[in-house]
């Protein structure tokens, strides 16, 4: 088969001129492609091949990943006319989307800091010593934390809320259930906690005062909420100029036992998704990471979100 059939063959499909559109100028792991189209990563592999097999495409390994790019050798004759062909597929929807979770991959990709915080997170549990404790390590990083006014949103018992109120000026905590408004009122008052307040209330109606707080946190309370970018939209009522959206929820997983055993409305968030609600309701300078991944089945994987309303 001639090279300019092999390239028309390969190109007679929407998905892989999809790729060829993001490889273009990036060089790419299939985890990253991943993340961006959303696409499974068998099915990103075998059109890999494929393209790479017409040799439209060339790879290198990185550790134990393999990095793809478009093949730019001159000496391919039909490369005057590819390009073309991917540039028209650009003014779709699909490509639109494709070119902004790009954007974001590549900033994250350039993020180093992640990277040092899981090589010290995974060296943490390795050795045994004396009040070595994740326990700890919490209490330590809550001293750094300075005087702010806290929203937890959907803060159950207030654990969290409780940990926060030993460095912030005040917390808030806000939840549905009334049962546990009151016990968690009830515990802080026995603990001697004054400036924690619970509130009963849906996050999607956040009962708060406009521009009110310093911090809204959603910690792993975003799933249950009915329709999320509501209340990611009542978070950035409530924050004040500057205010920092955090996001501590599930990635986007199969698990459908948990509507049934946990309440669950939702199971998981893509990173796409989660980023798309974010932006569009009015935050920048976001930034998505996977804090953690459970080792039992079904290995859930927690997403850290973080953002800032416009001053």
């Amino acid at each position: 088969m001639s090279q300019t059939l092999k390239h028309l063959k390969a190109l007679n499909d929407p998905t892989r001129l999809r790729l060829l559109a993001l490889l273009q100028n990036e060089e790419l792991s299939v985890n990253e492609l991943q993340n961006i189209t959303e696409l499974g990563q068998s099915r990103i592999s075998t059109h890999l091949s494929l393209l790479q097999e017409a040799g439209l495409l060339i790879s290198r390994r990185e550790g134990k990943r393999s990095l793809y790019k478009i093949n730019n050798d001159s000496t391919i004759k039909t490369l005057s006319w590819i390009v073309p062909v991917i540039e028209s597929t650009k003014g779709q929807a699909e490509h639109k989307e494709d070119a902004k979770n790009l954007k974001r991959v590549i900033n994250q990709r350039n993020k180093q800091h992640q990277l040092y915080f899981n090589q010290v997170a995974g060296r943490f549990d390795q050795k045994y010593g004396p009040g070595r404790s994740w326990q700890a390590f919490g209490k330590l990083l809550i001293e750094l934390v300075p005087p702010l006014d806290i929203a937890d949103l959907g803060s159950g018992e207030g654990l969290v809320g409780e940990l926060l109120a030993q460095k912030a000026r005040n917390v808030f905590c806000v939840d549905i259930s009334k049962k546990i408004v009151r016990f968690g009122q009830t515990n802080a008052i026995k603990n001697g906690i004054k400036n924690i307040e619970f509130l009963h209330g849906d996050i999607e109606k956040i009962p708060l005062k406009t521009k009110s707080v310093d911090v809204a946190l959603f910690s792993q309370s975003l799933h249950h909420a009915k329709k999320p970018q509501t209340a990611i939209n009542e978070a950035h009522r409530i924050l004040r100029a500057s205010g920092q959206l955090i996001i501590l929820d599930l990635l986007e997983h199969q698990f459908t036992q948990a509507k049934e055993v946990y309440g669950d409305h939702w199971l998981g968030f893509s990173k796409n998704t989660l980023h798309n609600w974010i932006e569009e309701s009015g935050f920048s300078k976001i930034n998505l990471s996977e804090a953690d991944r459970e080792e039992d089945p079904p290995h859930f994987t927690t997403l850290l979100a973080t953002a800032q309303k416009h001053g």
